[in-house]
């Protein structure tokens, strides 16, 4: 996905500025394959310690309070995503009646991704849930073995 929009951009910058023929269609192809790489990405690439938080507070606590925070958010998180889910549905399914300008993309086959996302997060912190409750304990974070996630 990542190529086919980056070959996108640069088929956009050779019309629009090196043959003066501004097309839209690369725009919007752009647009649908960063909408759902990053869904996809974040749904089921992204593993659970290379997630983005502000983890000062978890980083100093010891494994008790770690367990209770994981399931704590990981509750918080199921509840919201699941109440969210049916005014999702309701509105992805609504959505059939638009489409993309150029391309014609139905609008609901667009956003049907963040039906699979939210899903995905579901189950996933169920599990993060189920673990920290019964399982293991969350693993302590170490700064020395952060990365960037690549």
């Amino acid at each position: 996905m990542l190529a086919a929009m980056f070959a996108a951009f640069l088929l956009q910058i050779v019309f629009r500025y090196g043959l003066n023929l501004p097309i839209g269609w690369t725009n919007e192809i752009s647009v649908v394959l960063w909408i759902w790489m990053v869904l996809w990405g974040a749904a089921f690439v992204l593993k659970e310690e290379e997630e983005i938080r502000f983890d000062l507070i978890y980083a100093s606590a010891g494994p008790r309070a770690r367990r209770i925070m994981v399931v704590v958010s990981a509750l918080c998180l199921i509840g919201l995503y699941t109440v969210s889910f049916p005014a999702v549905l309701d509105y992805v399914a609504f959505m059939r009646v638009e489409s993309t300008a150029y391309l014609k993309i139905r609008f609901d086959w667009l956003f049907s991704i963040y039906l699979v996302f939210v899903v995905a997060v579901i189950v996933r912190y169920v599990w993060l849930c189920w673990r920290a409750m019964f399982g293991t304990a969350p693993k302590e974070f170490d700064p020395a073995r952060a990365g960037s996630g690549l």
